[in-house]
């Protein structure tokens, strides 16, 4: 898979193109994803469309945190079978593309666009001028086809970025996994902790987090790892290990159930089911491995639960 990133400068031929934010790759981002996968079959190179920054972040003070980074919508689409992912460079300059120039320029020109595929609620362009009746309005001019598809809904509402972030900040992962239609997951490389669950029986792995990814509450979850093709079931915390930890430093630190190995340095995705308890200080090394134990016992209940 190609990534295209932070660049205006590229040139793809015979494309079929979904366009949009796409954070989280929820399930409604999933139907246009499954349309553009199909349509690959009949020769098409197949092509995600999105941004290097998240549209409020540029004009908006607040920080709208991600569900999937860029870096981890690269590894997510891979498994797809997509052809090329375009994180395309949002700034004051190109947010001000008058969206025939953007049709133009970068759909018809730079993207080949054969086939486009996007929300019904689609905005593009300067001021949000551009949308789906526009880019029906060209096609016949720049000889392609538009699919424009309706919301999906989850219990009688539509699933949005917006709803899902609402529900990974409450915790409510098991709602989460329904809209993203997958477990919520963190990506990244495997870096070195202070080792110390070696110590006490339970080695962990750690992964710190890219910028602006959205975390779940603090606290321990049940989780899986998948490792050289294999699922194990695992205990994740999310926080600052208050007992042992840097008050500082937000972590996610995860206990792989019975396996043994090395892998620090390689990228490993750790998907996260159910929030198990608060974080919270011990006032021992005993105390943190007691409940570390049913923590284990724990989750080993949940995954036995999700897995049947």
């Amino acid at each position: 898979m190609k990534y295209i990133s932070e660049t205006t400068d590229f040139q793809l031929k015979n494309s079929v193109v979904t366009i949009g934010k796409f954070d989280g790759l929820h399930i409604g981002h999933q139907m246009l994803i499954d349309h553009v996968l199909e349509l690959k079959k009949q020769g098409y190179q197949s092509v995600m469309f999105t941004f290097s920054l998240h549209p409020n972040n540029l004009f908006n003070e607040q920080e709208t945190r991600l569900i999937y980074t860029n870096d981890e919508k690269f590894q997510k689409l891979k498994e797809e079978g997509l052809d090329v992912l375009i994180a395309y460079p949002f700034t004051k300059t190109t947010a001000a593309l008058e969206p025939e120039e953007f049709i133009k320029r970068v759909l018809v020109e730079q993207c080949d666009v054969k086939k486009i595929i996007v929300g019904n609620d689609f905005k593009f362009g300067k001021n949000g001028r551009g949308n789906v009746d526009m880019l029906i309005q060209y096609s016949k001019q720049y000889d392609y086809d538009v699919y424009a598809y309706e919301k999906v809904e989850y219990e009688d509402e539509i699933v949005s970025a917006t709803r899902v972030r609402e529900a990974i900040r409450e915790g409510r992962m098991e709602e989460v996994t329904k809209m993203l239609g997958r477990p919520y997951s963190v990506i990244g490389e495997v870096v070195h902790g202070q080792k110390l669950g070696r110590t006490i029986g339970i080695p962990t792995i750690n992964i710190h987090p890219e910028e602006g990814k959205l975390l779940p509450p603090n606290g321990v979850y049940s989780a899986t790892v998948e490792i050289d093709g294999i699922e194990y079931p695992g205990v994740t915390n999310i926080g600052y290990k208050p007992t042992v930890g840097d008050k500082n430093k937000l972590g996610v630190e995860t206990y792989i159930i019975d396996y043994q190995g090395d892998l620090y340095g390689k990228i490993l995705e750790v998907k996260l089911y159910h929030f198990l308890r608060p974080e919270q200080k011990f006032n021992s090394l005993e105390e943190l491995k007691n409940q570390l134990h049913a923590d284990v016992d724990h989750a080993l209940e949940k995954y036995n639960t999700v897995k049947g």
